[in-house]
This record gives structure tokens, C-alpha cells and sequence, in this order.
């Protein structure tokens, strides 16, 4: 049993080295806007409206794009240093893609709201080349998701953060290195994604008993996180404009 975990420890602590040296330190992704903040109770709520999203409606838009067009693949990172020759079956077995699955494991790929969060379960499977050898592999995983607004695009954006990733019947060394390459792989291909084009909600109505246009912009989104729903405040700046 002792030696047992001395190997699993071992394993563990060489595929951190390995993924520091081939990765680096881990980088954030900047992104657009201000972070999005939890509704301000005590401010003036006037020309606020609210947009209410259920968990049901990203079910179905899930369901439509793993059945209408297919699970979707992210191509995994790949080192900076590739050897210039590999045998020809090696280079067609191995894809190096990660693929989204709609469910693995006991784990459904979904978009749930809890617990003051926005959770995202995920089920996937793929391959990758390491050390001359095409590892087939698959797993689970849990992600979370930031939102931020960026004003002058009108379009609020989301960020996935995979702060939970197993993999199934793999090592210790290379699960490290493949987890690595997967979350960086989620970082650099879906970050940062779009939730709510706002621009859309934009208002311009005629006004011609008055003579002139009332326009409205978004300047400012709060989220507030329910039990399986998501419900956005929009506050609108109105200006107007004589014809």
C-alpha cells in the first residue's frame, strides 16, 4: 500500500513538473469590459429592465447543436517544440482534438444555475500526442462561468473557467499534461464567448407629435443568479434627437 502511493505521489508531483516545463505558468486570458456585479438594491432602478434566462432554454440549444450539427471539437494545444519527422500512421491516427460529448460517466453536458454560480458539467473525450505515443482518452469535468459587460460593443460576454478536470484510466504523468492542455485548450479557443448581444435590445422609437427620435443604449448589466435561472437587469441611458 505504502508503495503504491510513493508512485501515485511520484506520478503526480512529475506531471506538474512536466506540465510546468512544456506549459509555463498558467495564463489569464484578459477580457473585454468590466466584470458584471450582483444588482445594486439601494441605487435608482429606473430604466432598468430584466431579461430572464432558464436552465431549460440551454438544454435545448445543447441538445439542438449536438443533434443538429454535431458535438463540437476544440484542436488541443500543442508544444511549442514538435518533432520534425513522426511516422505516417502515427500522424493520422492522432487527431489531437477534444471532443464535447452531450453525456459520460454519469455526467450530462449542461448549463445549471446554483448556488449563487453558473455551473457548467461537461462530458468529453479526445486524443493527444505525447512522447511519440497517440493517447486516446476521456473524462468528465466542471467549469464555471464569469461574466462581463463591455459597453461600447453592447454585448455581454462570458468566460469558462474548467476548475475541475478527470480523466479516465489514464497515469498520473500524462492525466497532468493532458489536463493542462485541456483547460488551455478551453481558455484560448472559447474565451471569451458571447452571452447577450445588448445592441439588439437597443431602442430608437419615433416620436412625431414631438418632432424628434428617442434612442437608448445599455450602459450598465447586473446579473442575479437564481435556482436554474439567470436573470439579467439592463439600465438603458435614453438621449433624444429634433428631426
Amino acid at each position: 500500500m505504502k508503495k503504491i502511493l510513493l508512485t501515485l505521489v511520484g506520478g503526480l508531483l512529475l506531471g506538474a513538473l512536466v506540465t510546468t516545463y512544456f506549459l509555463g505558468a498558467p495564463r489569464v486570458r484578459s477580457m473585454p469590459g468590466v466584470p458584471v456585479k450582483p444588482p445594486d438594491r439601494s441605487g435608482d432602478n429606473s430604466g432598468t429592465v430584466s431579461v430572464t434566462i432558464e436552465e431549460k432554454f440551454f438544454d435545448s440549444l445543447l441538445g439542438t447543436i449536438f443533434t443538429k450539427l454535431g458535438p463540437p471539437q476544440l484542436k488541443l494545444s500543442q508544444l511549442e517544440t514538435q518533432p520534425l519527422i513522426r511516422p505516417a500512421t502515427f500522424q493520422s491516427s492522432c487527431t489531437n482534438v477534444l471532443v464535447l460529448n452531450p453525456e459520460g460517466n454519469n455526467t450530462k453536458t449542461a448549463v445549471r444555475f446554483t448556488g449563487g454560480k453558473i455551473i457548467a458539467p461537461l462530458a468529453f473525450s479526445g486524443n493527444y500526442s505525447v512522447l511519440t505515443r497517440c493517447m486516446s482518452f476521456k473524462g468528465t469535468g466542471q467549469a464555471t462561468v464569469d461574466l462581463f459587460f463591455d459597453q461600447s460593443k453592447q454585448i455581454v460576454y462570458g468566460r469558462l473557467n474548467a476548475e475541475e478536470v478527470t480523466l479516465d484510466d489514464v497515469p498520473p504523468v500524462i492525466s497532468a499534461l493532458v489536463t493542462a492542455f485541456v483547460r488551455r485548450s478551453i481558455d484560448e479557443q472559447l474565451n471569451p464567448f458571447e452571452v447577450l448581444p445588448v445592441s439588439q435590445l437597443s431602442l430608437s422609437l419615433q416620436v412625431q407629435a414631438s418632432g424628434g427620435i428617442v434612442k437608448a443604449n445599455v450602459k450598465d448589466v447586473r446579473s442575479e443568479i437564481q435556482e436554474g435561472a439567470l436573470k439579467l437587469y439592463l439600465t438603458y441611458d435614453f438621449s433624444a434627437e429634433k428631426k
